[in-house]
């Protein structure tokens, strides 16, 4: 690989940063922002180089046949994996060990489910709670009013580590649009760290903002954005098929 043959990478996220240290002083933000790689589609040379010359530390996968696709190529030994897809209660056990959070616990049967399989293999897995703030039926997510009820059945759960929030929002048209639903999300959280509701000693995580958001998620509470093709460029859709 020639030393600039993803200089584009690199532009991207230098500029990601600068853009992010912006927003935190538009907004008088003193808060840590911490950056997940969204890498759906993006080869693991690609994301290697975001890890190893940018310093990336968290990537995110979508799918998990495309994680476990991916696994053995990524450098993993640098950075946290986590999975910010949905994820059926029949996949659990084949990421179980190999993903360091998951972004999408959204119904009990799944909380049940990844309950089984780290109690036989004896751990724990940190997750966040998904809530559909935007109350979108193609989307999946805990609506916000059994948001709490939600989160106390997980509770009852030994070896579910209950990390934080996350979100997505719908698709809007400005900054405004996205902040009237990261708003919401951001009571919701806050009500659930004064509620004592996590399980962590460690600080939590509210998840929300991509490419297109981040900025309005950054002004209404976000911990933790996922950018991705903001980082990488369009998704390489033929390279995700070929790896099905």
């Amino acid at each position: 690989m020639g030393n600039c043959d993803f200089c584009d990478i690199e532009r991207n996220i230098n500029a990601l940063r600068a853009d992010i240290e912006r927003i935190k002083e538009k907004y008088s933000i003193d808060r840590n922002i911490g950056i997940l790689a969204a890498t759906k589609t993006v080869p693991p040379e690609r994301i290697n180089f975001a890890i190893d010359k940018c310093n990336i530390s968290i990537i995110g996968e979508n799918r998990v046949d495309e994680l476990l696709a991916k696994y053995d190529d990524i450098h993993k030994e640098l950075c946290e994996i986590h999975l910010i897809g949905a994820l059926q209660s029949n996949k659990v056990s084949k990421i179980i060990d190999k993903v360091d959070l998951i972004h999408s616990l959204d119904r009990i049967s799944l909380a049940k489910e990844i309950e089984r399989v780290a109690a036989i293999r004896e751990k724990k897995v940190r997750c966040l709670v998904e809530v559909n703030t935007g109350r979108e039926e193609a989307k999946s997510g805990v609506m916000p009013e059994n948001f709490f009820d939600f989160v106390e059945e997980v509770r009852k759960y030994p070896h579910i580590e209950l990390a934080g929030v996350m979100a997505v929002s719908p698709i809007c048209d400005d900054i405004e649009g996205y902040c009237n639903y990261f708003s919401k999300t951001y009571q919701l959280f806050i009500d659930f760290l004064q509620k004592k509701q996590h399980n962590i000693s460690s600080e939590l995580i509210l998840s929300m903002g991509m490419s297109g958001s981040y900025e309005a998620a950054i002004r209404c509470g976000a911990t933790l954005i996922r950018p991705g093709s903001i980082i990488f460029g369009d998704r390489n859709y033929a390279f995700a098929n070929d790896k099905k």
